[in-house]
């Protein structure tokens, strides 16, 4: 996993004038927060406390770039101390980039991914039976609704079209209906970052990486950065019901965020990240290896629409929050046998990459076997004011 996490590919193409920051274990000193650059790590503690409170500055770009931030180490020599495997308490290693944000998820946002989720509810979760459905799915409702804006009148239309034909869906509904799905991915502190063990549940026997854009908001509801995630998906478990959507989405380790939030500045915002490409790789113990990509240009409803339907008036998040976009992503290719599709294998290294965001890596485990999550917002407060840092 060492090459996965060298600084190289890790950070983004042009690190150089990127304003990244994430957070490190340091031992003796718990969760700090960090300014990452190609050559160092530094401490921000003396600006602020978690990554929550940075966020919340009035410009949280210009705090960072003029603060003189002590060096903790050097950022290839963290990076390759990320790795779960490799890990020695001499030297820092990077956790997910976030803290105290709740962690949201915006569902069904791409097209592709949308008939994916219609087909796991017709196959009520059974893998074997995808194709077929595919097939009968497809033909009734065809295999590009991208021109379909969500909400429209020709979205309406559609609706009363397909529920005549007894195919309306609920993933249909937040598809391409007024309302977006937007639910709870994993708890505040849960989210594992680069280079650790991600978590399947052990009972899952379909179940896919979801390469994507994950945002970053603070309690006013102002995106102040970008970051990568992958939002773990249990196929069979969301598919047999919609309501063990908890389930299949909220277990041990299933939500990696990083490497870094990348802030923005005048080097990178809301449009860079419209424009984001992602590209994902799983490279499998048995020698399966499987390339997809998601392409941020295509989603169907604007990031900044996401963000204002998951705060307003109606719902507030004072320590901020960081929102998952959703993917277009949706494998399809056999892997244990014809019809079968995709799963995961334990072993399987999963990374996630975007030029001007860096790559996250991260092994899979089932939900049992990796490290057990531990240090939450009590063990964070408690550093902290052992190490004299307060919220300002």
């Amino acid at each position: 996993m060492n090459n996965d996490l060298a600084g190289a590919s890790a950070l983004p193409v042009d690190a150089a004038q990127a304003l990244l920051i994430g957070r490190a274990w340091v031992d003796g000193s718990g969760a700090v927060l960090v300014r990452v650059g190609p050559d160092g790590v530094q401490d921000l503690s003396g600006l602020a406390a978690t990554a929550s409170e940075l966020l919340e500055l009035p410009d949280a770009a210009a705090a960072v770039r003029a603060y003189d931030a002590p060096r903790l180490a050097g950022t290839g020599d963290a990076l390759a101390n990320s790795a779960f495997d490799a890990r020695r308490p001499a030297l820092p290693w990077f956790l997910a980039p976030c803290d105290l944000q709740a962690i949201k998820a915006a569902g069904v946002t791409f097209v592709a991914s949308m008939l994916e989720r219609v087909i796991e509810e017709q196959a009520r979760g059974d893998a074997s039976k995808a194709q077929a459905v595919r097939a009968a799915v497809v033909a009734v409702i065809g295999d590009n609704l991208s021109a379909v804006q969500p909400g429209s009148p020709q979205a309406l239309h559609l609706k009363e079209v397909l529920i005549a034909q007894g195919v309306w869906s609920q993933y249909l509904e937040v598809g391409i209906g007024p309302d977006a799905e937007i639910f709870t991915k994993s708890q505040p502190m849960s989210s594992v970052g680069t280079g650790s063990e991600i978590g399947i549940h052990p009972a899952s026997a379909w179940n896919n990486p979801e390469p994507e854009i994950v945002l970053a908001v603070n309690s006013r509801g102002e995106v102040r950065g970008a970051t990568l995630g992958n939002d773990v998906n249990l196929r069979d478990f969301e598919g047999r019901s919609a309501l063990l959507l908890g389930k299949a989405k909220d277990n041990n380790a299933s939500c990696a965020i990083g490497p870094f939030i990348r802030l923005f500045d005048e080097h990178f915002g809301i449009d860079d990240v419209r424009a984001c490409d992602l590209a994902l790789r799983v490279s499998g113990p048995d020698g399966f290896v499987m390339h997809g990509s998601s392409s941020i240009s295509q989603i169907s409803r604007d990031p900044l629409d996401l963000v204002a339907q998951a705060t307003g008036a109606n719902h507030q998040y004072p320590d901020g929050f960081m929102l998952f976009l959703g993917t277009m992503f949706a494998p399809t290719q056999d892997r244990h046998g014809p019809g079968l599709g995709f799963t995961h294998m334990v072993g399987d290294l999963v990374t996630v990459a975007s030029p001007r965001l860096g790559t996250l890596a991260n092994r899979v485990n089932t939900s049992d076997r990796v490290a057990p999550w531990t240090y939450g917002s009590r063990a964070l407060m408690r550093d902290l004011a052992r190490r004299g840092v307060s919220a300002r």
